[in-house]
């Protein structure tokens, strides 16, 4: 049976702030069930959650990115409510959040931490640098205007949740999340939200460097696959600058004696145009068929919601 609210709460060895979490998200939106999916943690986060109230679940396959593919495939609900574990996303704002989703029809609400407490609380400076870095990239490659990238403190539809592919196993999911929504036109709102450091004790999972690589790296990707004219057009004008500077040498000299003295040059310069010719209609192709894709998603988020609407139907029958 679909639910109307839900928390999805991942965890990875958060038992020092599971507990608190867990009742101030049942203070918030008390209807609401909250359920908290235990990934592989071995300091009983599962058991404290599980006292606390949640309806405590499993995900082995090691990574943020599995656990929240697992939550969406697990669970039916009208609207969603991520938040991490690890108290430091204020449950306080979630019934803004499912308003926007309920009432207005929002396919995915950001929490945006930069846009308050966010720089003050967090004691690291690369992680402020790293957030700032990639929301500047994100909102220019994508012409969006998203608050906060890597946010995890955010609510979904059920058709974003049940359209959504997700491809990350660790913390770039959130990146992940924001370009598929911006690239597919999905609506986005954005609600400001407190942010408060983790209490004594508690240690983040994420690692400044090796996943900051990787949140990179995926926008790198996704940027490739989401924009691929504009990917391989900077490609190809490159390789055009490239080829065009090692010709006019070639050329002048030409013009001046009537001789190709720098036969090797000549080629590679040749090569190179060539080369960005080939990008240049890549790009092309690929835009192409990405359209196609954007097509056959509308088809796919249309029958997702004919599915809600009729679960919404069975739901109505059985209650009756």
């Amino acid at each position: 049976m679909k639910e109307k609210v839900v928390f999805i709460i991942p965890c990875y060895n958060e038992s020092l702030t599971i507990e608190k979490v867990v009742k101030d998200c049942k203070k918030a939106i008390p209807e609401a069930t909250v359920y908290v999916y235990d990934n592989n943690s071995s300091d009983h986060t599962d058991e404290i959650a599980r006292k606390a109230g949640a309806v405590v679940k499993y995900e082995y396959q090691q990574g943020k990115g599995n656990v929240v593919r697992r939550m969406f495939r697990d669970i039916d609900a009208d609207c969603y409510i991520m938040l991490d574990g690890d108290d430091t996303n204020p449950p306080e704002f979630a019934p803004e959040m499912a308003d926007l989703v309920l009432n207005k029809g929002v396919d995915m609400v950001v929490g945006d931490r930069l846009s308050s407490t966010y720089f003050e609380e967090n004691k690291r400076p690369f992680h402020n640098f790293g957030n700032t870095l990639v929301r500047g990239s994100i909102n220019m490659l994508f012409k969006s205007d998203i608050k906060d990238i890597m946010t995890g403190y955010r609510a979904f539809s059920y058709n974003f949740v049940k359209t959504f592919p997700i491809l990350s196993k660790g913390f770039e999911i959130e990146t992940e999340m924001t370009i598929h929504s911006v690239s597919h036109n999905m609506h986005v709102a954005n609600v400001v939200t407190d942010y408060r450091d983790r209490p004594d004790g508690s240690e983040s999972k994420l690692n400044t460097y090796s996943d900051g690589f990787k949140v990179l790296r995926t926008i790198f990707r996704l940027f490739k696959n989401y924009r691929p004219f504009l990917f391989f057009s900077l490609i190809a004008l490159i390789l055009f600058i490239i080829g065009v500077c090692m010709f006019i040498p070639v050329f002048n000299t030409f013009i001046i004696t009537g001789l190709v003295p720098r036969i090797p040059t000549l080629i590679v310069s040749c090569f190179f145009i060539l080369a960005a010719l080939i990008s240049f209609f890549a790009g092309i192709i690929l835009d192409v068929l990405l359209s196609e894709d954007k097509h056959a998603f509308e088809f796919r988020l249309q029958q997702v919601h004919a599915n809600k609407v009729i679960m919404e139907k069975l739901d109505n029958a059985e209650t009756l």
